[in-house]
């Protein structure tokens, strides 16, 4: 029995040590955004965050896991209220055949965690061993740019009093 920490929530799931994070995220999980591509951590569509990182979820053992915060893009918000990273994708309509977004949105997303002033170089470089085929990259480089704005708004705005 291993014990994750997925989006915030403890699970504990019946599977072999060495599987990889994609297989129990999807399977025992039902979290699907993450998407299995190439299965060798080629294109980014497995792509997570790892205790603030991004890494390729098909290629990560769950053995590697355990007390350590794992985040998928459905961590980020929900349906009716999206967070600023999803936000900014919608607004900016940068999914096509949507294969690549959640993977990109997750790889931005620690991007702009740890470098909230991220220049479009950072931008650029930080989504490299994410692939986009349907070839949306101006778009999803606008959501990213949009996205670094609305989570500086986001934090610069005063705690609501409650």
């Amino acid at each position: 029995m291993m014990k994750l920490n997925v989006n915030g929530a403890a699970h504990e799931v019946e599977a072999d040590p060495s599987t990889p994070l994609l297989y129990v995220l999807r399977n025992d999980l039902k979290l699907n955004a993450a998407k299995f591509g190439c299965g060798m951590g080629q294109c980014g569509a497995c792509t997570v965050m790892v205790d603030g990182e991004a890494i390729f979820s098909c290629l990560t053992p769950i053995m590697l896991l355990e007390g350590r915060q794992i985040k998928t893009v459905e961590g980020l918000g929900t349906i009716d209220n999206p967070g600023p990273m999803q936000q900014a994708f919608i607004e900016e309509q940068s999914a096509q055949c949507g294969y690549c977004i959640a993977g990109m949105m997750m790889r931005a997303q620690a991007l702009l965690e740890s470098t909230p002033d991220a220049t479009d170089a950072d931008i650029r470089t930080a989504l490299e061993p994410n692939l986009c085929r349907c070839g949306t990259h101006m778009r999803i480089l606008k959501s990213v740019q949009h996205a670094r704005e609305l989570m500086k708004s986001a934090s610069a705005a005063p705690a609501s009093a409650g």
